[in-house]
């Protein structure tokens, strides 16, 4: 008979099934504790992002809903010092990559120095805009055929979602699709030959 942990695997069978349920219990009873206060703080939160003096600027992003747009709102802010262009927000939020360089070698990795909500928080709306704006889906199936990972698109996505929403924040502009696509054609982007085949 072996041994885990310095005691017989028959002792530990024995005990083990008696122990396990308690703490379950105890987790289960916070978690419907915890719902409650969650639900309570969901309304509050929606009320104090529909009355909020710039919630304009995010109401109507494509793919932001109920979680997403107070998120974005409180991410970006109202003090428009902190961030003097869209790489200092892309580098506080994580977005942006660091680059390390050591002799003809070189290497890309996360930043570290960065809110992981925040991050999380703009990777996940970059993957719903895939879904409810024409470019970000067209970027998206672009680089997928390029043979990039889901994961590495989404990142790349809100890296350009970055430098577009600050933008409209910095000049309190909504942001609009069409107009943005309009843009594009207007740049002689090659996204914008994927919108109009």
């Amino acid at each position: 008979m072996g041994k885990v942990h310095g005691k017989s695997e028959e002792r530990y069978t024995t005990l083990h099934p008696i122990l396990r349920p308690a703490p379950l219990l105890c987790l289960a009873h916070q978690l419907r504790v915890f719902h409650k206060h969650i639900a309570r703080l969901e309304k509050q939160i929606d009320s104090l992002f529909q009355t909020h003096a710039e919630a304009y600027l995010f109401r109507d992003l494509p793919g932001a809903g109920a979680a997403l747009k107070p998120r974005l709102l409180v991410a970006f802010g109202q003090d428009r010092t902190l961030y003097p262009d869209p790489a200092s927000f892309q580098k506080v939020s994580g977005i942006a990559p660091v680059i390390q360089k050591s002799g003809r070698q070189s290497w890309t990795h996360w930043r570290w120095r960065a809110s992981r909500f925040l991050r999380q928080s703009l990777v996940e709306w970059a993957g719903q805009t895939v879904v409810y704006s024409t470019w970000a889906a067209a970027y998206y199936k672009t680089m997928k055929a390029k043979g990039k990972r889901h994961q590495v698109i989404l990142r790349a996505l809100a890296f350009k979602w970055i430098r577009i929403l600050w933008k409209c924040w910095q000049t309190r502009t909504p942001y609009d699709e069409a107009r943005y696509v309009k843009q594009l054609a207007l740049r002689k982007s090659p996204l914008a030959l994927k919108l109009n085949p």
